[in-house]
């Protein structure tokens, strides 16, 4: 058996001494996407954020290809191809499109570097069309191309994506879900979604992780859920 792209084994971490997370265990392949559920304030972004080393890590490892990454900075994990899309998008206000890319370039695991410019231009085309437009004079879809493009940058093989679709118009979500689709099924792409809208995550994503007070609750194939309505509300409350 092939050994897991990302591996989590009994992390429970937190901010300062607060323990948000209690005992998460993960295993996914390449290739595989994950949609992260639960109700608000369970510890989705918190565990995103935790495998980015945002945390504070009480117990547990993570691994990253076979590698421990527990200890190593936020940096040295995207350096070891972690890529993070935050809900806050944290792109730079003042720097172009073309800027806020450029800054984040950097080869991916080995040198190898799959993602240019130019092919994120080619997933977002609107980003082209905007490249010397400031970050600050993007519309909130555009800011979120421009978010995931520059996560895409640092040629992950692993991305994290914590509510890309959040206050978007319909048209947005569409375009930003053909993307994405675009990521796991042409490039095959290992992501984790954290997404507020269940069915739409539970239909891009074939397996689908439900977090509650901290603790994974549920963990299986997404078709179970979708078929299954009372069984998804019971786990996250409304089915959005």
């Amino acid at each position: 058996m092939a050994e897991p792209q990302l591996a989590l084994d009994g992390l429970t971490a937190g901010y300062g001494e607060t323990v948000v997370l209690h005992d998460v265990s993960l295993a996914l392949g390449a290739g595989e996407t994950l949609a992260l559920l639960g109700r608000n304030g369970v510890g989705k972004t918190t565990l995103l954020a935790t495998i980015m080393g945002h945390t504070r890590l009480h117990r547990g490892t993570i691994r990253l290809d076979g590698r421990a990454v527990s200890a190593l900075p936020s940096y040295g994990r995207a350096r070891a191809g972690l890529g993070y899309v935050p809900q806050e998008r944290e792109i730079f206000p003042s720097l172009s499109v073309l800027e806020n890319l450029q800054v984040a370039e950097r080869p991916g695991v080995g040198g190898k570097s799959r993602w240019s410019v130019a092919r994120v231009y080619e997933l977002f085309p609107r980003l082209a069309e905007r490249r010397d437009n400031r970050g600050n004079q993007l519309s909130g879809g555009e800011q979120q191309m421009l978010a995931i493009g520059r996560a895409l940058m640092g040629n992950p093989t692993v991305l994290l994506l914590d509510e890309p679709l959040e206050g978007l118009a319909p048209v947005i979500v569409e375009a930003l879900m053909a993307a994405l689709t675009r990521l796991r099924q042409d490039e095959g792409m290992t992501m984790i979604l954290v997404e507020q809208h269940a069915m739409m995550a539970l239909e891009f994503a074939p397996r689908a992780l439900v977090l509650d007070r901290g603790r994974v609750v549920h963990d299986g194939p997404s078709r179970a859920l979708i078929d299954d309505p009372a069984a998804l509300g019971r786990l996250i409350g409304v089915v959005g």
